[in-house]
């Protein structure tokens, strides 16, 4: 049984939990994922790996409670167990010959976006890290991101914050005030990397997105996450999740995001929190 450690609370629906997970941490590294189950009865959920410890064997996971599964899961307390946790799962991401870097992520995506960014840092590259909100009460992580970059850059859509825009406004004005990266990482909403996208394409900037697909066993038995890359099908559990993002075929991979809505909608003990959402 995989127990929980340590539990925080990073914003009204979404928490962070340090999972007791040896086995995982010893080989887990920034882009993979787990795939975990709260109890026997429940339904296979993959979540990035937001940080991991090797010494203490702990693995950091961060959950915004949406649907019936990630609610239980927030309601969970230190001491209790989770009945599965497998991993590391998918490739990690690919860093060899970076020296400077801009690391972007939106709402809860900025969870895993920073690992990204803390391994570049480690490694001596310059990041520049640009964080998206709706608001200032759903900004999360301001002090673990600023640990983990050169740069750190917080926008909300509102401008509570005292910085209205949106993550692509910041992006490109980096890119215009002469900043020559070498990649630019998107991790968020799948719009939002669509965006992130088409913003670094004229500047010939190589960009990686992390696809946040349908998933159900995470090996490439299902095909649940398939999504269409450089024209090619492609498995986010296996082949990425990590892929190039001007080579992704976004629209198609946001109308098959949608496509269990009706049913999750109509689930008896599904409670949908997405129209109230702090955090996007």
């Amino acid at each position: 049984m995989y127990q929980i450690l340590k539990k925080r609370r990073l914003s009204a629906n979404v928490v962070l939990l340090e999972i007791d997970a040896p086995y995982v941490a010893k080989k887990a590294e920034p882009g993979q994922f787990i795939i975990l189950r709260v109890d026997a009865e429940g339904e296979r959920i993959p979540l990035t790996i937001s940080a991991y410890d090797r010494d203490k064997g702990i693995i950091t996971i961060v959950v915004q409670e949406v649907g019936a599964t990630t609610i239980k899961l927030g309601q969970m307390e230190e001491g209790d167990c989770l009945h599965d946790f497998v991993g590391p799962l998918g490739k990690a991401s690919e860093f060899e010959g970076i020296k400077k870097a801009a690391v972007v992520g939106g709402g809860l995506g900025c969870a895993i976006a920073l690992p990204q960014a803390k391994k570049l840092h480690d490694m001596g590259v310059e990041v520049d890290l640009i964080a998206g909100f709706r608001n200032t009460d759903a900004i999360i992580l301001e002090e673990e991101m600023t640990a983990a970059c050169t740069n750190l850059t917080i926008v909300t859509d509102d401008g509570s914050n005292g910085h209205k825009g949106f993550v692509t406004d910041a992006l490109k004005d980096l890119i215009e005030a002469g900043n020559q990266y070498d990649i630019v990482i998107a991790i968020g909403p799948m719009v939002m990397m669509k965006f992130v996208c088409k913003t670094t394409e004229p500047y010939g900037i190589k960009t990686i997105v992390s696809m946040n697909t349908i998933m159900v066993d995470g090996t490439g038995m299902c095909g649940g996450c398939r999504l269409t890359v450089g024209g090619e099908t492609k498995f986010a559990c296996v082949d990425g999740p990590d892929f190039d993002g001007h080579q992704v075929d976004f629209d198609e991979a946001m109308r098959r995001a949608a496509i269990y809505k009706p049913q999750e909608l109509a689930a008896k003990d599904h409670q949908c929190n997405l129209m109230k959402m702090e955090v996007k």
